[in-house]
């Protein structure tokens, strides 16, 4: 891999990490695009630790805040009715499925799963997804000529069962094309939660499982095309893009619908299968990464 392709592929990590629109499509798609060989699992998974390390700083103050009640609810039994605290177990817990699925279907997920039809697939049918999920919440929010405004739920009032199922939701994300936020973040709304609460719970949710992997695909960096001096240059480079990306889309989210994420997943998906079917592009193209 060269440096520009490591700035291009670290560039477009800390674009679409954040966005529902999925970063490890969108790092597939590039590479086959520009005719370069697939990045891989495992250099997608190391630059996302840099994307990561933007969301402990930029939600550094509820982090600290949260590690610090959970930990002393280890040994105060009180503290395990506050928030914070519960919180920290809630975010555990919804780490699990990814983490028993990402060990069970690590073959899967390097293999089978990068291909491009497949990939065109989840990204209109999860786009169809978050269309439905940001309808609904918009309908709550807004009310109607005979439809009262409905209160949607904060964190406050997330239960272990829905810390769970936003947990099933992140997993999904395994598959290319799925997107961790979206996903998550579709979750939320359909169990009637605030746009602001399902992306900020979506975001803390991913920091245990995003890091994990990260550090679990570190023994294969520098293997087959990709060295290490430049997977260490696109994470760093999908760091400071991706802070950005996140103060933008928080501001983003508490005025604005996911519809024009909806509306660009769909046409991409589209746009996959008509060159795929033309034979532009090989549903397997630029898959021996190595």
């Amino acid at each position: 891999m060269s440096w520009f392709e490591s700035f291009i592929l670290g560039l477009v990590q800390g674009l679409t990490e954040f966005l529902p629109i999925s970063s490890s499509a969108h790092l597939r798609l590039t590479a086959a695009f520009a005719d370069w060989k697939d990045p891989g699992a495992a250099f997608t998974a190391i630059t996302q630790i840099g994307t990561e390390t933007a969301v402990l700083i930029y939600f550094r103050k509820d982090i600290a805040r949260i590690v610090s009640a959970w930990a002393r609810s280890l040994f105060d039994r009180e503290m395990r009715s506050d928030h914070d605290a519960r919180m920290g177990w809630l975010v555990i817990i919804g780490s699990i499925p990814i983490g028993v699925l990402g060990v069970t279907l690590k073959d899967q997920i390097e293999g089978p799963f990068r291909n491009l039809q497949l990939i065109a697939t989840t990204l209109i049918v999860m786009g169809i997804v978050l269309g439905v999920a940001d309808r609904l919440a918009a309908r709550d929010e807004d009310g109607g000529k005979h439809r009262a405004v409905r209160d949607r739920k904060t964190l406050a009032e997330l239960s272990v069962r829905d810390g769970l199922i936003y947990g099933v939701c992140q997993a999904m994300a395994l598959i290319p094309g799925v997107s961790r936020s979206g996903a998550t973040i579709s979750g939320g709304l359909l169990m009637g939660y605030t746009r602001e609460a399902a992306a900020r719970y979506s975001f803390l949710l991913a920091i245990p499982a995003v890091l994990a992997s990260g550090v679990f695909e570190l023994r294969d960096a520098g293997e087959g095309h990709v060295s290490w001096g430049p997977t260490v240059f696109a994470t760093v480079v999908a760091f400071f893009v991706g802070y950005a990306v996140i103060a933008w889309f928080m501001r983003f989210i508490t005025t604005k619908s996911f519809m024009p994420f909806v509306i660009y997943r769909i046409l991409l998906g589209i746009l996959i299968f008509v060159l795929v079917g033309a034979g532009v592009l090989d549903p397997k193209a630029a898959a021996d990464a190595g």
